[in-house]
């Protein structure tokens, strides 16, 4: 599939629709007396509340995570792992972390599949475990023998999701908003994942060569450059002479603040309805599915594809490649139209004389 270039010339912009008031929302600080390490004043309380043990153990491993920058929504599913995995642990009369053993680990995950967890969970679940007790055998904590045969757990490989040409000409089409306009147009264009995008700033924006630098992605922490197309160069410098507030933001919501997620979500589930595609499940992560698949039915390499995705792993972006083999197609057909036209000569019997494959 081949996406047509797509001009704005002619569009009519409108201003930003017009938020009512927030209403005043009471919120109590949150006193955090661990060293300024996200939510783990919190967590240690929950911990104590529920009788657990380890706490020494575990300030001293978020600590760890902490001085090695890993993400804060890490952290936090980190913490909501070993919390249930003490949980467990303390059910089944164990008294302190160090005692754990593989047979532990083995017994929390079939404990999580009976619940009817799905697979990618446990897996994560079974991962942030096994990371911590890397965390103790590496401080002589714990013996090394519960890293041993570690569990497996095979998870599925689902194709990503694109959008299909006509249905990104339709929701298009539906868009009568510039700033929304130049939002989904700038995904479809440049793959960003939409939490790198609402956090870009106007500094980071440099259209005299075409680029924005994405310094630290919010998922993974690699940093990257994506490009601006034409159309999205156009849109772009539209969008900048209509903006109404003087926000550090490239796109903003109330009052020149930062749009929320949930705020560009909605404002994309509204699209979709107004253009007929709300019982297509499309997301606005969908958009970067697209971006992928129509360069390398273009013809990129994998290589340059992964690097413009921010993938840590080209096996990551190896995922497309499934999704969009263009060669794959053509073989596939070529070979069919020889089998459909009785072409084969040969036959499938059985040559004993043939030495057998083992």
């Amino acid at each position: 599939m081949t996406l047509e270039p797509i001009s704005i010339e002619g569009f009519k912009p409108q201003d930003p629709p017009h938020q009512g008031p927030v209403p005043s929302i009471s919120v109590s600080p949150v006193v955090d007396q661990s060293n300024g390490l996200p939510g783990l004043e919190n967590f240690l309380r929950r911990m104590n509340e529920a009788g657990l043990f380890g706490q020494d153990l575990i300030q001293r491993y978020f600590a760890h995570l902490n001085r090695n920058r890993r993400s804060k929504k890490t952290i936090k599913s980190y913490q909501t792992t070993l919390f249930a995995f003490l949980v467990f642990l303390k059910s089944n009369g164990r008294q302190h972390i160090e005692t754990a053993t593989r047979e532990d680990i083995c017994a929390y995950v079939e404990h999580e599949q009976d619940r009817g967890m799905r697979a990618t969970t446990v897996e994560c679940r079974a991962r942030a475990i096994y990371c911590f007790y890397r965390f103790l055998v590496d401080r002589d904590i714990v013996h090394p023998k519960i890293l041993t045969r570690k569990i497996r757990i095979k998870t599925p490989q689902p194709l990503p999701r694109a959008i299909d040409p006509e249905d990104i000409q339709a929701l298009l089409k539906a868009i009568t908003n510039l700033r929304d306009r130049t939002l989904i147009l700038l995904l479809l264009r440049t793959g960003m994942r939409i939490g790198e995008l609402l956090t870009t700033k106007l500094v980071d924006l440099n259209l005299s060569q075409r680029r924005i630098e994405i310094f630290e992605a919010p998922k993974n922490r690699v940093g990257r450059v994506v490009y601006i197309s034409d159309d999205v160069l156009w849109a772009l410098k539209q969008w900048l002479e209509q903006r109404k507030y003087d926000s550090a933001y490239i796109f903003y919501g109330y009052r020149g603040r930062m749009l929320s997620y949930e705020a560009a979500r909605c404002m994309f589930k509204k699209y979709l309805s107004k253009a007929g595609l709300a019982h297509k499940g499309y997301t606005l992560h969908a958009l970067r599915h697209t971006f992928a698949s129509e360069l390398l039915n273009a013809g990129m390499r994998l290589e340059c594809l992964q690097q413009l995705l921010g993938h840590s792993s080209i096996e990551m972006t190896r995922r497309y490649a499934r999704l969009t083999d263009n060669t794959r197609r053509e073989e596939y057909f070529k070979a069919m139209q020889i089998i459909e036209s009785e072409e084969i000569r040969g036959h499938y019997r059985l040559d004993r004389s043939l030495p057998q494959v083992s």
